[in-house]
This record gives structure tokens, sequence and C-alpha cells, in this order.
């Protein structure tokens, strides 16, 4: 069984279907045609997330029948993902869902159509000049990381043919440009906040230096910032997607599908021919296109307005999502949890998570309307985090706590303090921030040393709790207003906010000794 052989015809659907495999319903060949005479869709950055949510969502909508366009994979950073993972199986991938209920949903994902190196030294660049040239283009959408938005000087100073992304996004921008200033949306799908705005200033950048230095017209200036022209909306995304697992690949292989080799580039991508994910997903996108789009809203996405994917997006990261998982990255470093599943059977931390999400941060939700906060948490506890087929661990989780802090808990703090609710009801929250000092310290409960994931802060910040020993009672605490009053990291001065002498006790109580985290958080957790 191989991927392959479905778009040459030289197989077996009805084995395949024995076997759960779910194949496309539309005329791959078909699709593939039509999208390179009338492309609606080009998406920057063909690694797993992608396969495994936006191109995963198309599929479904070629799959109703009432869409006939795929999308085209434009290639930016690492191009051995297009020589590796896509073109020895003829731009197919296997979508593999791994449930919380312990089945696995198999999906043979067609609606990639075209996969293309994005740089000039590339004839692939002749052709996305092309498309970007053709009216027909509607959108263009990015899953690049944050990081993939930045703007370095030098680049700016290339010119017309920068090597960074952005800057070959706006190159491409000023070929549809001259085309005849047509219509287009730029759509970013990383899941930072305001995403949008980052696309944005990504292209501005370089489009303002190119007409400061002469080398554009102050026109394209003018039509980037034309509404009617090019929107730049903001989208929240939420999809687990690991690197290809080996329970995965092992699986695959009992099958007898033999497209299941791991795939790991010089640039260190991991990927493969399958992809493997979890099965709750969530696309939320501000409608606001300016040539029309793609109907992904056939595959499960949720068009709305900007304020809308705004509530959405801090629903998700101050109560119903990312508080937990940072919570659980703390305390599960610190009792030795490798995995994010395994901490969900400990008889104290799901309910430190569960107790702290609903008792303590659900009071003051945004409620988005189109996502009910209650189901979505639920979702959360009971599918997402204890789902044993996903790999995360809470040391990956753990990766810049300093920059999360401030967003993850201190915007839930100020909430209590601005609307005037009792603030006796946050106990696990305050738990949570105590037990970061405590991780600082790199030692578990146990006594063994461990290595704080990488954080931009993390020297900085353990010099700060260098003078404090676990198990000494009889010390000096008074470094601890030095952290907790750290405003930058918190997002507020925890002691001002009448919060400070509160966490003082908690990180006291987790000083105390060996067995001292456990004894701790098994306490309050019980008592709430």
């Amino acid at each position: 069984m191989k991927l392959k052989d479905i778009k040459s015809g030289n197989f077996n659907p009805a084995e395949w279907e024995a076997k759960g495999y779910q194949l496309p319903k539309f005329d791959i060949d078909a699709v593939a045609r039509k999208t390179y005479e009338q492309p609606t869709w080009v998406h920057f950055g063909g690694g797993n997330i992608f396969r495994a949510f936006p191109a995963a969502i198309l599929n479904d909508a070629l799959n109703t029948g009432k869409y006939d366009r795929g999308v085209i994979v434009a290639e930016t950073f690492d191009y051995e993902v297009v020589d590796k993972a896509y073109a020895p199986y003829d731009n197919l991938s296997l979508l593999v869902s791994l449930q919380s209920t312990g089945t696995v949903e198999k999906k043979v994902i067609a609606s990639v159509t075209e996969v293309l190196k994005a740089d000039y030294q590339f004839r692939d660049w002749k052709r996305l000049v092309e498309i970007f040239c053709n009216p027909s283009l509607q959108m263009i959408s990015f899953t690049i990381t944050e990081k993939g938005y930045g703007v370095p000087p030098a680049d700016l100073e290339r010119g017309l043919q920068p090597v960074f992304a952005m800057g070959k996004v706006s190159a491409l921008l000023y070929e549809r440009y001259k085309a005849g200033r047509l219509p287009l949306t730029v759509q970013s799908m990383d899941n930072c906040s305001h995403n949008g705005d980052k696309v944005k200033a990504g292209v501005f950048a370089y489009a303002e230096k190119w007409v400061a230095d002469g080398l554009v017209e102050k026109g394209f200036l003018d039509y980037l910032k034309d509404e009617k022209k090019v929107t730049f909306p903001w989208a929240m995304i939420d999809k687990i997607t690991p690197r290809p697992h080996v329970k995965v690949k092992e699986l695959l292989a009992a099958d007898g599908f033999e497209d299941n080799e791991y795939i790991e580039t010089e640039k260190h991508t991991f990927t493969a021919p399958f992809v493997n994910s979890e099965e709750v997903q969530y696309l939320v996108i501000e409608d606001n296109y300016t040539n029309g789009r793609p109907p992904l809203e056939l595959g499960g996405t949720l068009y709305t307005t900007r304020e809308t994917v705004d509530k959405v997006e801090t629903m998700k990261v101050t109560t119903c999502l990312n508080p937990l998982h940072t919570a659980m990255s703390i305390y599960g470093c610190m009792l030795g949890y490798t995995l994010i599943s395994a901490e969900m059977a400990d008889e104290d931390l799901r309910p430190f998570v569960q107790k702290l999400g609903y008792i303590e941060a659900m009071p003051v939700v945004t409620d988005p309307g189109v996502l009910n906060p209650y189901e979505f948490i639920g979702a959360v506890i009971n599918k997402r985090l204890p789902n044993p087929f996903m790999p995360d661990a809470p040391q990956r989780i753990a990766m810049d706590t300093s920059q999360k802090l401030s967003i993850r808990f201190g915007e839930t703090i100020k909430k209590y303090i601005a609307r005037g609710l009792d603030k006796s009801n946050l106990v696990l929250i305050p738990l949570t921030l105590a037990g970061y000092a405590r991780y600082l310290k790199g030692v578990k409960d146990n006594g063994e040393a461990f290595e704080p994931s990488p954080d931009p802060m993390l020297a900085e910040l353990q010099e700060i709790v260098a003078p404090l020993e676990i198990g000494k009672a009889d010390q000096d605490w008074n470094c601890l207003k030095k952290l907790y009053s750290r405003k930058d990291v918190f997002g507020l001065d925890l002691y001002e906010a009448g919060f400070g002498e509160q966490i003082e006790g908690f990180v006291k109580e987790l000083f105390a000794g060996e067995g001292a985290v456990r004894k701790t958080l098994h306490k309050y957790v019980s008592a709430r």
C-alpha cells in the first residue's frame, strides 16, 4: 500500500477501505488541472500542522463535491521538505488522527496540487509569479511560526531579492500590484495572537523600505494599505500536531502501509509521508476577504468578526487551555513526568488543572459566543490532555515560561481586581506562580536535578532565587519580593495586587524538603 498508487490508479480501494483508510472522494487530477489554470489559494509553509489541519479542511471541502480547487504550497525555509516529503508521494499524505478513546482515523489528504520552492534560485519562482499575477488568486496563508514573520535589517538591504519569508511575500505582492492592483487576502494561520497584524507589519516594513529607496513606486504601498484591495485578517488556530511518532509508524506498518519512514532534513525538520495529530481542532477566521475565498467552512472553519476572533484567542490563552498547560508543565517537571497524558492520570495534577480552570479562571472568562468555554475546557481536560497517543511533554510546554505567565495568569488576576471580585477565590493560580520559583531551582521533588527548559530569562530569574535552599527552614526569603514584583514576568506587581504574601507562603511550603511539592500540591488541591 503506497500513496503513489492512489494517484496512478494502480491500487485496490476496497483493500484500503477495509483497513480503515478514508480515500479522496473527488477526482484528484481534475482538481489539480483546475487549480493550475485558476489557482485560488497559495499556502506558505508545508509542514506538519498545515498537512494535518488547513490541507485536511480543504480535503473535506473537496469531498463534499461543492468545490473544485486545491491548494498550492510555497515552501520558504526548508526545501528538503519539498523533495523528500511531497515529491516522492505525488503531493499526497496520510493524516492519522489519534482519538482519546484509543481509535485511530486514517485519511488520505489529496488537496495539495503543487508544491513550489519559494526562492529566486529555483525555476519555481517563475511559476509563483505567474500565480500571483492570476486574477483568480483569492488568498495566501501561512503556517511558518511566529519567528517566520521577522524582518532582519540585513534582509531589508537586499532590495527586491530578499531571502526571508516576509520579503519574498512582499516581492510577490509587488508582482500582483504590477499585474493590475489585483485584490488579495493575506491570511495568517499561525498560533500567535493578532497574527494578521504580524504579517501586515512584516510586509509593510519591506514595502516602506523599497519605496524609500526608490526601488518601487509609492503606489505599491498605497495598494497594500487599501483594504478594498488587500486585507490581513486575524485567525485563531488550535490543534496539537507533534512530530511523527514511532507508535504510528508501527501501526501503519502493520497495515501494510509502506510510506511510513521518518524524514529528518539538514535543518532538523522532522516529518514523514504521514502526519499524526490530535482529534480536536479549531480554526476561527476573521471573514474579511477582498476577492472571495475557498469555502473552508465546508471543512469546519468558523468565519466571524475580528472582535470575535480576539475573544476566542483570549478565552484560549487566559482560561481554557494555555494556563492549564503551563500549570501542568511547571509541576510535571518537578514531579518527574515526561508525558502530559501521564500527568492526567495523577490524583493531584488532574484535579489541579480542572479546578484551576473551572473554579478560578472561568469566573472571568471571555465568552466569544461562537465556542462555548465550558465545552472547550471540557474537551481539553477529557479528550486532549489525557490522550495517550499524543506524546506531548511538560518539558516542551515549559519552554519560554517567563514569556507566558503574564498572559496566562496575570490577565486573570487583573480581571479579578478590575471587577472587584473576591480575590480569596484564587488559590491554585497563586500556587502555580509559587511553583515557578521552585521550578527555577532545577530540582525535582525527589531531590534529583533536572534541566529547566530553554527560556530567554532563565539565567536572570534563576539568579534571583539562587540564595534559596531546599530543605532549609530558617533562611532569608526576601529575594521573592524581587521575583514576584516583576511586571515584565507576571504582568503586574503581585505584592501591589495583594498576592505577594500568599505566594511567599506557598513557596516556603514547596521548599520544605523532598516530597514537599507533592505534599503542598495535594494539600491545596484537596481543599478546593
